[in-house]
């Protein structure tokens, strides 16, 4: 299999070796954070003198009597070498029954650099504090981006590129596949029976019916408007009244599972978080093209998918902007800085583009406003509006 360096999520690991912090790598199941390990893993025993990595993968049968926490514990001490730096890192660790009470008590004796990988249903970002009684440091691993794409397939022309990605996505153990079939074939497994398998595992979920029926709906409303109310009224029929806190519950679990993220409006203007209704992205688009085929693709709405991952990738926190009842597709932040953003399949339309930049003409502050559409062309500017190609925008820095 070939293999390219994740140097951003690479970088992130090597900054925080030797913080006193347990460090958590999550992401959605398949996104390569078992490789990502592997390869943080290399660099150390390259990089640092006098190292000692302990290394436990549970996918491994050789790690099978280990699945108890106080035979993990006496392990990794049988391992420790006094002079050295002891680097623990273990793959899979929910695989260990109660493995929180090893790592607390590892991380209490000050002597080890800590790593971790798992699975999301079984190590959510929200439980990470209640888990573990020391500070933790999470890194969030996403799906191959467009960049590491075309690194992969050695792409130059980005525009025929971009329209291998819309197809193709991130899921990189689907490249394997010569044939579009047994791509999305892959493709669907991993959502259907890895992602969707943890949260019944994990939750104890006896509707499984309903969970898969919200994930369509989803899937079928990517970007679009809506809420645990409006599912729960589209999906009732008259045999099967649905209730909305139920699906409210099912929406948390698949976000806690990255199968899905949730993202808040925002009002620009009056500088608040609205509650009502909300929008709901992928982890990677083509979960959409693998479980439901191309029908009603509207493919302005999976390049809002991409962008939006990609804020996510680049550190930004994410919102849906709302200004004089307009939308603005998506307002990041990052400390102090911010960006507007609208995002169009095709904006050589006349009337397109004006609906496009209006609402960013509507902002009166001076932070950056961009419209990002497949225009093939080289950037340019339209009354203070950045108008970029999107395969252009997502190879930027």
């Amino acid at each position: 299999m070939k293999l390219i360096e994740r140097n951003d999520f690479l970088t992130k690991l090597t900054n925080v070796i030797g913080t006193p912090d347990i460090k958590i790598i999550t992401g959605v199941r398949r996104s390569g954070k078992s490789k990502l390990l592997e390869s943080f893993k290399e660099y150390v025993s390259k990089n640092i003198s006098d190292v000692n990595i302990i290394h436990i993968n549970f996918n491994l049968t050789k790690f099978e009597n280990l699945k108890e926490y106080h035979a993990l514990e006496s392990y990794i001490e049988n391992a420790y070498i006094s002079g050295k730096e002891n680097f623990v890192m273990i793959d899979e660790v929910q695989m260990c029954s109660q493995f929180e009470l090893a790592i607390n008590s590892l991380h209490a004796m000050e002597k080890y650099d800590i790593y971790l990988t798992g699975s999301n249903a079984f190590l959510l970002s929200s439980d990470l504090a209640t888990l573990f009684t020391g500070r933790t440091f999470e890194i969030k691993v996403y799906p191959f981006s467009f960049k590491e794409f075309i690194q992969y397939y050695s792409l130059t022309d980005l525009y025929s590129a971009f329209d291998r990605y819309i197809k193709e996505g991130g899921m990189s153990g689907s490249y394997l596949y010569k044939e579009p079939e047994a791509k999305y074939d892959y493709i669907s497994d991993v959502f259907a029976t890895l992602i969707i398998r943890d949260i019944r595992q994990k939750y104890k979920i006896r509707n499984t019916i309903l969970m898969n029926r919200i994930c369509d709906f989803l899937m079928d409303n990517v970007s679009n408007l809506t809420s645990a109310r409006n599912i729960a009224q589209s999906l009732t029929n008259n045999n099967d009244k649905i209730n909305h806190k139920t699906v409210s519950k099912y929406l948390e679990y698949l976000c806690n599972a990255f199968a899905f993220y949730k993202f808040r409006r925002y009002d620009i203007k009056g500088k608040k978080y609205l509650s009502s209704n909300d929008k709901y992205f992928l982890s990677d688009h083509t979960f959409r093209y693998a479980m439901l085929g191309t029908k009603n693709m509207d493919y302005g709405r999976i390049l809002e998918n991409i962008v939006a991952i990609e804020l996510l990738r680049r550190g930004y926190e994410v919102y849906v902007g709302v200004l004089y009842k307009k939308e603005i597709d998506f307002v990041a932040i990052k400390r102090s800085e911010k960006i507007y953003i609208q995002v169009s399949d095709n904006i050589s339309d006349e009337r397109t583009f004006e609906r496009e930049v209006n609402p960013l003409l509507k902002i009166k502050d001076g932070y950056p406003k961009i419209l990002i559409a497949r225009t093939r062309y080289d950037e340019y500017q339209y009354e203070g509006i950045k108008i970029i190609d999107i395969a252009n925008w997502l190879v930027q820095k």
